[in-house]
């Protein structure tokens, strides 16, 4: 049977287990038959709801956290793109007849996103398996051979085992939950102190002058590590009015990453004042690479602009090609001197360059594969993005010319990888 014959909503109502489909906004954009049936409510109750106007936190109890600790779930899903599995939650339920009874309930969720064909988190798929049953029954058992015929339940009976059990269940399963709390924290400092390195160590402005037109951009991206990997880097180039405009990607997240991107950059822009082209810039770069743990694969490309001349000489490694759109609007991708990764050179080979012309007006654009690259889709469906997205703001000064393209090509919730782009004036 191929996928065409397969009615996916009716296999989706006759999944065993409860599930539903939430927008990012938490509003039900489906429920399954189980759902309903375990929750006590109709679809109509359900679908186009708030998923906390429909199952709110019981007001009798001042300790409820079923509320905060589903929205935390929930929207770390949205903002990484990542499935989170939730610990054993106490969630209790009103009565479906609006008679203000409520139920002790015990959950246990897992929330996973639906990514859109640009990346973005477009549903959330929450599967829930209701254990309030379970418990009671361990409960009950625990309970059993020991009250002769008093007729008073396990659950009823204070101090029973059933009892017990459960307490210690729940408390184990908050333990787990406050424990993971702690860890996303940690990563949540983790990542700040690697932004703030990455920042320090990138060029400031003062470096390359201000008679260049020129627009900077760098988005971490959304999951609490996915950071510091890419990097820029712009030097004056003695010897005329020449400017070296480099990017590059150090596999990795992270303060590691940073600071091997920290040592790369530096290394490439002190190379770049003293070397005759940017093949043998690389090159040095490439041997450097070599003894810095953790720069394994990382790519590069350098560009050396030559405003005298109105040239462009690059070499790459490894990376993603530059980007020329000249004044009348046609696009050059600079492709034509592209080399495996820094690391993966055998010396003493030098690397390939090429050269290309330009006119006044035209527009360079250096960027990270954060940019372009999404899952399960063909990186030159990214390529054709920017490139018509260059072309179209191709009038723009740099600074609107770089909002716009970040814009257009980021998934509106952010990447799951971070981005750096260079957009030069020429």
């Amino acid at each position: 049977m191929n996928d065409a014959a397969i009615d996916y909503a009716r296999v989706f109502q006759a999944l065993p287990g409860m599930v539903a489909l939430l927008t990012p906004g938490l509003v039900f954009a489906d429920a399954n038959e189980e759902y309903l049936r375990v929750a006590g409510r109709t679809r109509e109750q359900v679908v186009g709801q708030h998923l906390f106007e429909v199952f709110p936190d019981n007001p009798n109890d001042p300790d409820a956290s079923g509320i905060r600790n589903l929205a935390a779930s929930l929207h770390r899903v949205v903002a990484t793109g990542e499935r989170d599995a939730m610990a054993l939650q106490r969630y209790d339920v009103e009565s479906p007849d609006g008679s203000g009874e409520w139920e002790e309930r015990y959950w246990s969720p897992v929330n996973v996103p639906v990514l859109g064909p640009d990346g973005a988190v477009v549903l959330l798929v929450h599967r829930v398996e209701e254990v309030t049953e379970l418990i009671r029954a361990r409960g009950a058992r625990g309970a059993s051979g020991g009250s002769g015929g008093s007729g008073v339940s396990a659950r009823e009976r204070p101090g029973s085992r059933g009892r017990i059990l459960e307490a210690e269940l729940y408390t184990r399963a908050r333990e787990l939950q406050e424990v993971n709390e702690r860890l996303r924290l940690a990563h949540a400092r983790e990542r700040e102190v690697a932004l703030a390195l990455q920042e320090a160590m990138l060029p400031a402005r003062r470096q390359i002058g201000d008679d260049h037109r020129v627009a900077v951009r760098y988005r971490p991206a959304v999951g609490a590590l996915n950071v510091c990997g890419d990097w820029y880097d712009m030097v004056k180039l003695v010897g005329g009015h020449r400017l070296g405009v480099s990017v590059g990607d150090v596999v990795g997240h992270g303060l590691g990453a940073a600071g091997v991107m920290g040592q790369l950059r530096s290394a490439l822009s002190a190379t770049s004042r003293v070397a005759e082209g940017p093949a043998e810039a690389l090159n040095v770069l490439g041997r450097y690479a070599h003894v810095v743990d953790g720069a394994e694969s990382a790519t590069a490309v350098t560009t050396f602009i030559d405003f005298d001349r109105r040239t462009i000489t690059y070499s790459s490694a490894g990376h993603p090609p530059p980007v020329l759109v000249h004044a009348d609007g046609r696009v050059e991708f600079l492709d034509r001197a592209t080399d495996p990764p820094l690391d993966a050179r055998p010396d003493p080979m030098p690397r390939p360059q090429a050269c290309v012309p330009f006119t006044d007006g035209a527009t360079l654009a250096l960027y990270t594969d954060g940019l372009v690259e999404r899952r399960h889709e063909d990186i030159d469906t990214g390529l054709n993005r920017l490139a018509d997205a260059l072309a179209r703001h191709r009038a723009d000064d740099p600074e609107p010319l770089a909002d716009a393209v970040l814009l257009e090509l980021l998934p509106p919730g952010g990447a799951t990888d971070d981005t750096a782009l260079v957009v030069v004036r020429l």
